[in-house]
């Protein structure tokens, strides 16, 4: 599946990332960012409550597809500014970790 339609599907609120399109292959839900960088595998969906400028960094080194942020979780706008500048997509949901993961076990 696509960013795009993984979007759809989870009902997520794009923040950051322009019209970047890029493959779904997967799912991590982590927040300790050196753990990510060293698990999360390629094209998968990055769930964090972290919002700080130092989650693009880690989505562009380990190649994640997009990151998504929980429970309506307000964003930093430099870390907004710098997702745009990487093209890196962020999505904000609503819905818990929790609830995100067993949505996108049934894709």
């Amino acid at each position: 599946m696509t960013t795009k339609d993984l979007e759809k599907a989870l009902g997520l609120v794009k923040i950051a990332g322009g019209d970047t399109v890029k493959e779904v292959s997967g799912m991590y839900i982590c927040d300790l960012l050196s753990l990510v960088m060293s698990k999360a595998r390629q094209n998968c969906a990055w769930i964090t409550v972290q919002t700080n400028i130092n989650i693009v960094a880690v989505a562009h080194l380990a190649d994640i597809s997009c990151i998504i942020i929980p429970e309506g979780i307000a964003v930093d706008n430099n870390t907004i500014v710098k997702a745009n500048d990487e093209g890196i997509l962020i999505y904000q949901s609503q819905k818990t970790s929790y609830e995100l993961a067993v949505e996108f076990s049934k894709l």
